[in-house]
């Protein structure tokens, strides 16, 4: 497999007032398509602005990001939009799911934007549903589900259109233990499918699902390593 995404010294920097917050200060990382990523850190570490550019959410104030082969550090909004609904599907914390639409709309909404026609729509729309085990809760709105079913609505939208990258920022935040676990599992069985998995998280039992944890703080890279998981694996070959 190729590089999925190629970060070379990024820095980025917000004015607050009279001051320069250096929220990142030369971050490298390099990540393979298919890996399971976790990066974590602290409050004020930089891990939800590495996730805003990883997502293409917001540009860096030099280095280089490359997605794809495709420079995006340096696009401006409308391409940073296309590359985000072509190539990231987003998981938050919050579901950010349309309470009146119900859940089949909800998973339409990206190939909406994409301009499919209505009929391939559905047929994405339903076999995503499917996959996260949601074909008979297609119809219900995010009033009628529970948690874990309005976050797996969420994961099949991040799904949809067949992204290179699912980005998910601490999806399980708003879950109980179990649930949460449901949706790590569910993670795990997406990159078991070959699917490139990001997730932005404070917690230590849901970044030990992933196969690498980058540990981020005070704008640079603390530390990053392979997880035990991946390593028996790789002994066992």
């Amino acid at each position: 497999m190729g590089v999925l995404l190629d970060i070379e010294d990024l820095h980025r920097v917000y004015h607050v007032g009279t001051e320069d917050v250096h929220a990142l200060a030369g971050v490298s990382l390099r990540i393979q398509e298919g890996e399971y990523v976790a990066i974590m850190g602290p409050s004020g570490s930089g891990k939800s602005t590495i996730m805003n550019i990883i997502g293409c959410l917001d540009t860096p104030t030099s280095g280089r990001y490359r997605l794809k082969d495709r420079e995006v550090s340096s696009l401006g909004d409308d391409e940073l939009a296309r590359v985000r609904n072509e190539e990231i599907g987003f998981v938050f914390q919050t579901f950010n799911l349309l309470a009146r639409a119900d859940a089949l709309h909800n998973v339409e909404l990206p190939l909406i934007y994409a301009g499919v026609p209505p009929a391939e729509r559905r047929r994405r729309a339903e076999e995503a549903l499917a996959s996260v085990g949601l074909a008979d809760r297609m119809k219900h709105k995010p009033n009628e589900l529970s948690g874990g079913q309005r976050q797996r609505v969420a994961v099949a939208r991040a799904l949809v259109n067949r992204p290179s990258l699912l980005l998910a920022d601490e999806p399980t935040g708003n879950l109980d233990t179990r649930t949460g676990d449901e949706i790590m599992a569910l993670f795990g069985t997406i990159n078991a499918a070959g699917k490139s998995v990001i997730v932005v998280t404070h917690e230590e039992d849901v970044a030990a699902r992933s196969r690498r944890i980058v540990r981020l703080r005070d704008g640079k890279i603390e530390s990053d390593l392979v997880t035990e998981s991946r390593a028996a694996v790789a002994g066992a070959r």
